[in-house]
């Protein structure tokens, strides 16, 4: 059952500035060994993601304003883990960091949590009832990693184990069957009253015959509402998704942001964020329609954005689904963009909720920013 659970944040976002994040549409090679989803490339994996750290720290021009940074699904080497933990201390304070970690065992994700118990306590103690059940040691975890800088210096460690399998996982017999994790955190950053989520892929879309993922988190963020006047802020999704359009997120989104049946003030003025892997991702699974990419952010139908068609992005309603989408293609970039804080979601207001500041495109080991004239060309 998907449980939530607060997570209290020492964060202070700078006041009357939009909120900024980096999201890294980076490739990830996959293949398939007895019957697991493995990475094929992880050398190549951490080179990719330490150059892109490298940069959030060197933070060059307006890169040091970087509040958020999103990796796709599945893309760190577990055993390059402690290098990135390392590496994420040396970011500045209030800055958070999700990112996805290549397959592991249940064992190993237990040891992770009992490394970080003070702050994963409820996940470990959902692993252990779990273990306790049956012998499971070796079932694959798929998670991410919630890597948050606070504003004293501190740094927290979260994880968080994924409630369904990709597609390629659902077939999978019974002795290697993907385990699914139940606890889900919701970040509360005080003082800046800033809330959010994280998750991994098709937990966005997934329900059983109990209930559904997102009518969970709908639920909690009005009663947040009601109880304190606060809101669900940012929706992180992560993925390594061949079908990043499908129509399954389509419907789900139609429903969080359309109130169709019941008025949702909790999440009215939520962004959604989804960071996918490019289109340079292999998977032994892949199908030739296969595509990779469209990172995307939603917003609310009352902070309409303008239509626009450009070479690395587009802004658009999502095939008139009551919301506005800035839609990025589908190549290996990265894509610094801003969020609107909340005193700036105001529907009177003129100022445009979401900018794109940079897109930058892998050069020789590096990052190169495309120029202004190449990003503003358009189609």
């Amino acid at each position: 059952m998907f449980q939530i659970v607060e997570k209290k944040l020492l964060i202070k976002f700078p006041l009357r500035r939009h909120l900024h994040v980096l999201s890294c549409q980076i490739p990830n090679i996959l293949d398939r060994r007895k019957l697991v989803y493995h990475l094929a490339e992880p050398d190549k994996n951490w080179q990719t993601i330490s150059s892109i750290i490298d940069l959030v720290i060197l933070g060059q021009g307006n890169l040091k304003k970087i509040n958020f940074i999103f990796f796709p699904e599945a893309i760190l080497p577990f055993q390059y883990l402690p290098e990135a933990l390392t590496m994420l201390n040396d970011i500045r304070p209030n800055t958070v960091c999700v990112i996805g970690i290549g397959p592991m065992t249940l064992g190993d994700y237990k040891k992770l949590l009992q490394q970080f118990d003070i702050d994963n306590q409820e996940a470990l103690d959902s692993v252990n009832e779990d273990l306790d059940s049956g012998d499971i040691e070796t079932l694959p975890v798929n998670c991410c990693m919630v890597v948050v800088k606070e504003s004293d210096g501190r740094q927290r460690v979260f994880f968080e184990a994924k409630s369904h399998p990709f597609g390629g996982e659902e077939t999978l017999d019974s002795d290697h069957y993907l385990y699914r994790g139940k606890i889900f955190p919701f970040f509360r950053c005080q003082p800046s009253c800033y809330n959010f989520m994280v998750l991994i892929c098709l937990d966005y879309a997934y329900r059983d015959i109990y209930q559904s993922n997102i009518n969970v988190i709908i639920e909690k963020a009005n009663q947040l509402f009601f109880e304190t006047r606060q809101k669900l802020d940012l929706l992180a999704v992560i993925e390594c998704n061949p079908k990043p359009e499908h129509r399954a997120f389509g419907d789900v989104a139609r429903g969080f942001y359309g109130e169709y049946l019941a008025r949702a003030p909790g999440i009215n003025d939520t962004v959604t964020a989804f960071c996918n892997s490019s289109e340079d991702t292999v998977s032994p699974d892949c199908a030739s329609d296969t595509c990779y990419g469209h990172s995307s952010v939603l917003i609310h139908k009352n902070h309409k954005l303008r239509p626009i068609e450009m070479d690395e992005y587009s802004i658009d309603d999502f095939d008139g689904l009551p919301l506005g989408r800035l839609r990025f293609g589908t190549a290996t970039r990265l894509h610094y963009f801003s969020l609107p804080f909340f005193h700036e979601l105001d529907p009177r207001s003129t100022r445009t909720p979401l900018k794109v500041h940079a897109v930058f495109r892998a050069d020789q080991g590096g990052w190169e920013r495309i120029n202004s004239d190449e990003l503003a060309s358009n189609k």
